[in-house]
């Protein structure tokens, strides 16, 4: 491991020269490549520069323990190298986490997409209470929320909804909300009182640029239509509507959120891309041997995830075994108990998976 750390160092401080270097900084792609490696390995050089003065601090701490020392200072000394040794063992554990394998894909803006499954209109309107749970929690990390397709529920909510968030790591905090999500509560149509059961579906894709996958324009084929629903005088006057399919894989996307076929067209490709890169992700991983599966996972969508009971006002997330009393919190967009206990959980596999082949 710390062979792995010092060559991490070194690499950094070569970064640091090229960067200096006016061939570098007269080269927009270089620079933007070199940079960003840099600042992907700044917090593990940070960590491990910590840990090697600690470790100095602890041996400086032995010696004076090994020296003739009045009882008192001998005491004090003792406790130091007690606490260095426990800082030790935590700054070990934390360059651990940092030299597990990244997923390339967690510094990526997502493509978010959630329907309403069982329960019918009370399932749709979960799928709207859904939507604003991650709008707020976006607005809380500065991240920016776009709506690239929406299907309105005449009783509220939504029937399908589709939206992309921008920001720095949305995908590292939000790949876990793969899967079916559960309500139990009385809808406001329920006259007796009684507590219904419904779901939600919710998919999280990365965005994939262009350069990332490659789409055959001959794969595509493309009808356009014109709109309905809301949208006045323009709906089904102009073919604004898109209908896009990858022949390959079968996967549909429709779009008709703009009154302009280009935007739209726009739109469904972004929508089609991270489709088509997922269904492809996926068949690679079923290839892949089970056990280098973590044990959150991204998440089966017919897989259910989470129950959301709100007589009891309890969150409840069926991977990890944790509940909370907290949701009128996380409705609210306060999901990070939730969301850092998921990535805890998924690195603690990943170490375990790693200690049993060491």
């Amino acid at each position: 491991m710390f062979d792995k750390l010092q060559a991490v160092e070194d690499r950094y401080e070569r970064l640091n020269e090229l960067l200096s270097d006016p061939e570098i900084v007269n080269d927009p792609k270089k620079l933007r490549q070199y940079s960003k490696e840099q600042a992907d390995l700044q917090e593990t050089v940070e960590v491990y520069r910590e840990y090697k003065k600690t470790k100095e601090e602890l041996e400086q701490t032995r010696e004076m323990l090994e020296e003739k020392l009045d009882p008192e200072m001998y005491e004090l000394a003792k406790e130091e190298f007690s606490a260095l040794k426990d800082k030790i063992e935590e700054l070990e554990q934390r360059l651990k986490i940092l030299l597990l394998p990244k997923d390339p894909n967690d510094d990526k803006n997502v493509i978010m997409e959630i329907r309403g499954a069982a329960g019918g209109d009370e399932a749709n309107i979960f799928a709207g209470d859904l939507f604003r749970m991650y709008t707020r929690y976006a607005e809380s990390k500065g991240w920016k929320v776009e709506v690239l397709e929406a299907s309105p529920s005449s009783s509220g909510g939504y029937k399908e909804i589709i939206f992309m968030i921008n920001g720095h790591g949305a995908y590292s905090k939000l790949k876990f909300e793969n899967g079916a999500h559960r309500v139990q509560r009385v809808p406001q149509t329920e006259s007796q009182g009684r507590i219904h059961t419904s779901t939600a579906t919710v998919a999280v894709l990365p965005e994939v640029e262009d350069v990332e996958i490659e789409i055959n324009e001959k794969d595509i084929r493309v009808d356009t239509f014109a709109a309905s629903g809301a949208g006045g005088q323009h709906v089904n006057t102009t073919m604004s509507a898109v209908r896009m399919t990858h022949i390959p894989t079968g996967i549909v996307v429709s779009m008709q959120d703009e009154r302009s076929q280009i935007k739209n067209r726009e739109k469904a490709m972004r929508v089609l891309r991270a489709r088509v890169a997922d269904y492809y992700n996926r068949e690679k991983q079923k290839e892949l041997d089970a056990a280098r599966k973590s044990a959150v996972g991204t998440g089966d969508r017919s897989e259910r995830i989470r129950t959301y009971n709100y007589p009891q006002n309890r969150v409840t997330d069926h991977r990890i075994g944790l509940t909370i009393q907290k949701l009128d919190q996380v409705m609210e967009g306060k999901l990070d108990e939730i969301i850092d206990a998921l990535i805890m959980e998924d690195q603690a596999s990943k170490l375990a998976h790693l200690n049993e082949q060491e």
